[in-house]
């Protein structure tokens, strides 16, 4: 089902008779791949604009230093923002970048890895474009951290200000921070903010 998005006010929430299958979601998102799709627990289909451009940059810089540091480390698999994962709630998310250890992704079948991956990774950053509300954006922080992400990063471009995340702990705010180390599954990675502040 190819959907027409002249006019629309993003985000748009879709709700159908039925929760999609899995394959069913993966057909719809490729059929309509110029716009970024993720799914509630309850079936109910998010669909956000594209990321504008200095957005999208600044996801790909974040993601290309998250893939060395993954491939230098040997520990885990870096993805990028268009990666989605089945969460143990049975919603589907994708981060602007994330890691999964070798652990949890050779736990999967091959047919699992090539769909959206039933597995949380243990490392996410989001980047909060032009186009992002901040409040839906920390409930998605609270999101991958209750499935079983051990550390996530909000990247908050319009603010200067990164917060990280980690389960029974409250939200730790750097303010405008030169660089951004990583701790528990991803300690060793440094993330140097001029980079990201553009």
């Amino acid at each position: 089902m190819k959907l027409a998005l002249n006019d629309v006010e993003f985000p748009v929430r879709l709700r159908f008779d039925r929760p999609m299958a899995d394959d069913e979601f993966m057909r719809f998102s490729g059929e309509n791949e110029l716009v970024r799709m993720e799914r509630e627990a309850n079936g109910e289909i998010i669909v956000m604009s594209p990321t504008g451009s200095d957005g999208g940059s600044t996801e790909l810089e974040v993601g290309i230093e998250l893939g060395i540091w993954a491939r230098g480390d040997g520990r885990g698999k870096a993805f990028g923002p268009s990666a989605g994962f089945t969460l143990p709630d049975t919603s589907v998310r994708a981060a602007d970048a994330a890691w999964v250890s070798w652990e949890r992704w050779n736990a999967l079948s091959v047919d699992q890895q090539k769909g959206f991956a039933p597995v949380c990774p243990e490392f996410v950053i989001e980047v909060r474009s032009e186009t992002d509300r901040l409040a839906a954006l920390e409930a998605k922080m609270g999101l991958w951290i209750s499935n079983g992400a051990e550390v996530a990063w909000l990247i908050d471009l319009k603010r200067r200000v990164v917060t990280i995340y980690r389960p029974g702990e409250e939200p730790e705010v750097h303010e405008d921070p030169s660089s951004v180390r990583g701790d528990g599954p991803v300690r060793g990675f440094e993330l140097v903010m001029a980079r990201i502040w553009g």
